[in-house]
């Protein structure tokens, strides 16, 4: 049965890594768009500036869902069909890697077509950023970092979780990685509200960001890029950005790419300026299209990794987890069992001592104490024996 349960998840993953492939996103009643009004009344309701308000929030909002999530494995464990359905269903949901390459898209034909003023409505789809003032080159270097960070974000990270944590890990890190898009940013409002979201966010993603960056490195011929020198660049600079994980996968799309990223950010009344990723000219319009290209071939080889570990690492690590709960289930019955056998050893050897004691009456006497403590000793260990 557990051996069936590990294929449905696998085939759950791959089923609705499919579906995102062929359909994107819903264009009406997305449930991640439901689950953020949600999270939004709730936050009006709990709002304080200050952070234990902040991880109250954060607790039931991400709760909620892995409750969910949670309940639903339980209920399909013994029905493999019903646990693909539903993994299918939330892998889908919870999946982003269509509309980030079709937004990637439109962005380049907008830029190749020097319609400036489209890519900027344009850009609100992929980042925060205020596109105002923006040329083409810091448009292009906007989509490009945006699509390196949500190749993680939106694709990596979830299929990772699910293949992890299955259900409870697939809606669970989505609900987490929404809340750090509403709340997790450096405003007034959220400045000390939004730091228990965004630091849930960011260990979160510490591994799947890390492995986007290493895939990012090995896939870059995919889009004509150097294998070596993306390297390079992932080891020199993924640690100057002053995220702990989209550093990680901008500095490896920028050697991928060989373009230079980072600079100044203007994000609606406020700015923030960025080391600079990479050593080649600023993106183009050009860029953006190859920049999909290694974000789909990366969350293909993301997809075949995860669906994969529950039906080979994840059996292993179930089997030594179960191995390790009845160890510690027998543990207090063989404690049990020794301390009565160490009473009884004893209670064996009491007799031998005081046998030794009569050696004070004479020769003799210590001869006849000394042969009815050994008799002691070996009623002792017979008793010991039995105690074992």
């Amino acid at each position: 049965m557990r051996q069936s349960v590990a294929v449905a998840n696998a085939a759950g993953l791959v089923a609705g890594y499919a579906l995102d492939a062929l359909l994107g996103d819903p264009r009406r009643w997305h449930p991640v768009a439901g689950f953020g009004r949600a999270a939004g009344a709730l936050e009006r309701g709990v709002y304080r500036p200050d952070r234990t308000a902040g991880a109250v929030f954060t607790a039931v909002a991400v709760g909620v869902p892995v409750a969910v999530g949670a309940a639903a494995a339980v209920a399909t464990r013994h029905r493999p069909v019903g646990r693909a359905v539903l993994t299918a269903a939330a892998t889908w949901t919870v999946l982003g890697g269509r509309t980030l390459r079709r937004e990637a898209r439109v962005m380049g034909r907008a830029l190749r077509g020097g319609d400036v003023p489209a890519a900027r409505r344009r850009l609100g789809h992929l980042c925060g950023r205020d596109p105002s003032t923006l040329d083409e080159a810091e448009l292009a270097r906007a989509t490009v970092e945006s699509v390196a960070e949500n190749t993680s974000d939106a694709v990596v990270a979830p299929l990772l979780w699910g293949a992890v944590a299955g259900l409870p890990g697939l809606l669970g890190y989505r609900a987490a990685n929404t809340l750090d898009a509403m709340v997790g940013h450096r405003s007034p409002r959220y400045a000390r509200f939004g730091t228990p979201a965004a630091r849930l966010d960011d260990v979160l993603n510490l591994v799947p960001a890390r492995l986007t960056g290493l895939l990012t490195v090995a896939l870059a011929p995919a889009a004509h890029g150097e294998r070596g020198r993306a390297w390079r660049v992932w080891r020199r600079d993924r640690n100057d950005h002053p995220s702990p994980n989209a550093g990680q996968c901008e500095a490896a799309m920028a050697g991928a790419l060989g373009v230079r990223l980072g600079g100044r950010n203007v994000y609606f009344g406020r700015s923030e300026v960025r080391p600079y990723l990479g050593d080649g000219p600023r993106p183009e319009a050009r860029h953006l299209k190859r920049a999909a290209r290694i974000s789909a071939a990366v969350g293909l080889a993301a997809l075949g990794l995860a669906a994969a570990y529950p039906v080979t690492a994840g059996r292993l690590v179930g089997a030594a987890a179960r191995g390790a709960r009845r160890g510690l289930t027998a543990d207090p019955r063989g404690a049990r069992a020794g301390v009565r056998g160490r009473n009884a050893d004893t209670s064996g050897a009491r007799p031998g001592v005081g046998g030794t004691k009569t050696d004070t009456g004479g020769a003799r006497a210590g001869m006849r104490g000394t042969r009815a403590d050994t008799g002691a000793t070996r009623a002792g260990a017979r008793r010991t024996g039995a105690g074992r």
